[in-house]
């Protein structure tokens, strides 16, 4: 599990043509393992990869 702290990490790139909002890739937030702890204000989330790829993000 990684835990994010100081630095938020890097969105995924859009173009002026198509604005989008922030992408971030799950994969890469999750590292090695399935999970990442994500913070709001002063609560914590879950996000989960399943076998199956999907994502579950749990409080």
């Amino acid at each position: 599990m990684i835990i994010l702290t100081q630095t938020p990490p890097k969105p995924l790139e859009s173009t002026p043509e198509d604005p989008q909002p922030p992408a971030y890739d799950a994969r890469m937030m999750v590292g090695d393992g399935t999970q990442a702890r994500l913070v709001l204000d002063d609560q914590t989330y879950f996000l989960r990869i399943t076998r199956a790829g999907k994502l579950i993000l749990t409080k």
